[in-house]
């Protein structure tokens, strides 16, 4: 598999949880928020974390 093609992905609220295989052959979760102008997102090693992350997001869209 292609590393940053992502698989298994579901939605958790307003963030997206992916599996993806990086560069080294490691397997990566990524848990990113898809709202406007939020620009969450955040790399785990095991999925239980990227999910956790992904329901305990407080997403402040507009704050910079």
């Amino acid at each position: 598999m292609r590393p940053n093609r992502f698989y298994n992905v579901i939605r958790i609220g307003p963030v997206q949880v992916g599996t993806r295989n990086d560069g080294q052959g490691r397997t990566k979760h990524t848990a990113a928020c898809t709202a406007p102008g939020c620009g969450f997102s955040a790399d785990y090693n095991d999925r239980s974390a990227a999910e956790l992350a992904a329901t305990t997001h407080r997403c402040t869209p507009g704050k910079r």
